[in-house]
């Protein structure tokens, strides 16, 4: 009789508390592990014209450019299939044992980039060397940002939930500041020849040490409130998860998609592309000074995906991605309608970071779509729908793109105001805004039935 009186209502909701120190530990670790794991995995785009000409040596540039940009969407490609083993086990053994896990298989292959040998050394090998590579990380990505979602989310109270998400997403886009900041130290302290010939690997074999050191931080991590409660109810899933996703949550899976894209859109175009496809490679502007710029539009989009966070939970979901979104298109157009070979690294920067600062809209993706799934499989439904979808949309994008700038400079802006619009209908779905309690009595209903037949039997 007590285990149904304990299952009458909704298993493992976020309390209301304030935030506490061992809240602060878990939001700081995980953020640090975050920033360096996506450094391991962005640090690639910033060296795609040394790599080009290192791993596909010909006589046109663009062609070796798109192979090496082929690569980097392996990467997204091979998102799908880690995420949804290393989600899977994630909802059924913890949360915590594939937080660590993921970060180790990005570390690892990051390491032997920096010490792979190039096409001049052992021919056809180096491409397909570096290609698996790409392979694992991609994987490991593929596990990573799903469970450090889940993981903040199931420790955040819910009055924070938009901030604690936010300030995890703003570490995650810290890897890429990080990898900004590390691409202009080596741009500035070596001369081009010294790059091709050996800096290269520096950033490479930072970011596997690197790594390897965050596996080591994230064993002082808890598992979550969430997953524990579950476990002690034995209220965890009984088939495998991503089977009753597929069967009962496929509007938390196209809420998820759709914003998906819009998160891969803003970040692949606005801040992994722009700096080099199109400041540099279109308008012909210095490379350190697009750098430079790139860094702090980066360092504005972090300080937004706190930003946008915070006033989700003063405003509430729509508020937050209405702004932030409707932001975005307005900047997008400002920015790249703006861009000039004659324009200032000052102007350049300003506008950058302005609209960086509206990309920091790509926080509410998570926000929304960790709440869209019930606790019992919101790992295996996370990780499922945003990673099939980034292996799509974040895979195709760096081609489409490079396809459509040589039709018209704006295809940028046009891309990034479509998938924002898209995300500013998707927020004011009521799965979207409210999270899975609030889904038709019927699909709740079924939801209780499912937690109380577990408990009692």
């Amino acid at each position: 009789m007590t285990s149904q009186s304990h299952s009458t209502q909704p298993l493992s909701q976020p309390t209301a508390r304030p935030l506490n120190r061992n809240d602060y530990k878990t939001l700081g670790l995980s953020s640090l592990g975050g920033t360096l794991e996506f450094y391991d995995f962005v640090i690639f785009v910033f060296f795609t014209k040394t790599l080009s000409h290192l791993f596909f040596p010909g006589d046109n540039a663009f062609i070796a450019q798109m192979q090496t940009l082929g690569i980097f969407a392996a990467g997204y490609l091979a998102r799908p299939l880690g995420g949804i083993i290393m989600a899977h086990y994630g909802d059924i053994i913890g949360r915590k044992r594939m937080f660590t896990l993921s970060i180790f298989l990005m570390a690892v292959p990051t390491l032997v980039i920096g010490l792979l040998p190039t096409y001049a050394s052992i021919g056809i090998a180096a491409p397909l060397l570096l290609l698996l590579m790409r392979i694992m990380q991609g994987a490991a990505i593929g596990g990573e940002m799903p469970g450090a979602w889940v993981f903040i989310a199931e420790h955040t109270p819910k009055q924070r939930y938009g901030l604690g998400v936010g300030t995890l997403t703003s570490g995650i886009t810290g890897g890429i500041l990080l990898g900004s900041i590390v691409a202009i130290i080596v741009q500035r302290s070596y001369t081009a020849q010294e790059v091709n010939d050996f800096a290269w690997r520096i950033p490479f074999i930072l970011g596997g040490v690197f790594g390897l050191i965050s596996v080591y931080l994230r064993r002082f991590l808890q598992e979550t409130p969430i997953f524990k409660e579950m476990a002690e109810k034995k209220a965890l899933a009984q088939e495998m998860p991503v089977v009753s996703v597929i069967k009962n949550h496929k509007q938390a899976c196209l809420i998820t998609a759709a914003l998906t894209w819009s998160l891969s859109t803003a970040i692949v175009v606005t801040i992994l592309m722009t700096p080099g496809v199109i400041v540099e490679g279109i308008y012909k502007i210095d490379r350190t000074t697009s750098l430079e710029a790139n860094c702090v539009a980066t360092l504005t989009l972090t300080l937004g995906c706190i930003f946008w966070g915070w006033i989700g939970d003063k405003l509430g979901t729509r508020a937050s991605m209405t702004l932030s979104w409707g932001g975005l298109i307005v900047t997008a157009f400002h920015f790249y309608g703006s861009l000039d070979a004659t324009m200032s690294g000052f102007q350049l920067a300003f506008n950058y970071g302005l609209m960086g600062f509206f990309v920091g809209a790509i926080a509410t993706t998570p926000i929304v779509s960790t709440r869209a799934f019930p606790p019992s499989i919101r790992f295996s439904g996370l990780s499922f729908a945003y990673n099939m979808a980034y292996a799509l949309f974040g895979g195709l994008t760096p081609m489409l793109t490079g396809i459509w700038l040589e039709k018209t400079a704006m295809a940028g802006a046009y891309y990034v105001a479509g998938v924002s619009a898209l995300a500013i209908v998707v927020a004011f779905l009521p799965l979207a805004y409210k999270g899975w309690t609030a889904v038709t009595p019927k699909v709740r209903e079924k939801e209780v039935a499912l937690q109380i037949d577990k408990v009692v039997n």
